[in-house]
């Protein structure tokens, strides 16, 4: 009896959570709001922290479906918010919830195909350091569940892939 209760308790626990990821992901998706986190095509996944937060990170040029762009150390597609003005960060809230950034207690490792003169650091509101690439603070995707996926691109016409040279891919979303 007491295992019925567990499973059906676990069962409970894992829908809850569905449900909050999908509303915090709809929560972001609002296209005039500074914060938009764009939840046309979010998958309910819920990330914690972003990859590395705790240890230095590294940045480097990995080839994807959308061509040549910055990736993680783990090759983890990297983005760009448009909303961002003049390197800084005006991604908090529930949008930082769906866009984790690119954080590091030490600046981020320039790897293969990086122009190290463009990797940079910046100081979130938060007082942590979030390592930008071309003027762009860089961050993670919730819905890309593994290296080489690219389901941030596009979203809501505000989320784009960085290039290698720095400059935006900006591919629509599907």
């Amino acid at each position: 009896m007491p295992s019925r209760f567990v499973h059906v308790a676990n069962a409970t626990v894992a829908v809850s959570t569905l449900i909050a990821a999908a509303a915090l992901t709809s929560a972001c998706g609002g296209s005039g709001s500074s914060h938009s986190g764009g939840g046309d095509k979010a998958k309910p996944t819920v990330s914690a922290a972003a990859p590395g937060a705790a240890s230095p990170v590294g940045v480097k040029i990995s080839d994807s479906s959308l061509g040549p762009i910055l990736t993680d150390q783990d090759g983890r597609t990297l983005y760009a918010f448009l909303n961002d003005k003049n390197g800084s960060s005006s991604c908090t809230g529930t949008c930082i919830a769906t866009w984790p950034a690119l954080i590091s207690t030490a600046p981020a490792a320039a790897g293969s195909g990086i122009q190290s003169s463009l990797l940079t650091q910046t100081a979130r509101a938060d007082g942590t350091s979030q390592a930008s690439y071309n003027n762009w603070p860089l961050y993670y995707y919730v819905g890309d569940a593994a290296p080489g996926e690219v389901d941030g691109e596009g979203l809501s016409d505000v989320w784009f892939a960085v290039g290698a040279d720095g400059k935006l891919v900006k591919q629509p979303a599907q």
